[in-house]
């Protein structure tokens, strides 16, 4: 079975767009891989995290900052196929 990614995300913070913005980036660089995108909305002030089937990949708390699309492309990606080449997000 493909596996899922979960975004969660405040919505009080007005996140929910970069969150829609970041599935569909995720959806259409791994439309073989993935068998979706949920968007979350969390009810703690300040949330932001991705996690592939309950393994969280990124904490903007932790981070301090939110993920580049490359970098979000490549974390997915070394959880789902990591024999899948990015092209240019493979590039640092």
């Amino acid at each position: 079975m493909k596996p899922s990614v979960t975004i969660e995300y405040c919505p009080k913070c007005g996140w929910m767009l970069r969150s829609a913005y970041f599935a569909q980036e995720l959806l259409t660089t791994f439309t073989d891989e993935l068998n979706g995108v949920m968007l979350k909305p969390s009810e703690t002030g300040g949330t932001f995290l991705i996690s592939v089937e309950g393994e969280l990949i990124f904490d903007r708390k932790t981070a301090g900052r939110f993920p580049e699309i490359k970098e979000l492309k490549r974390l997915v990606r070394d959880v789902v196929n990591p024999a899948m080449p990015l092209g240019h997000s493979d590039v640092k």
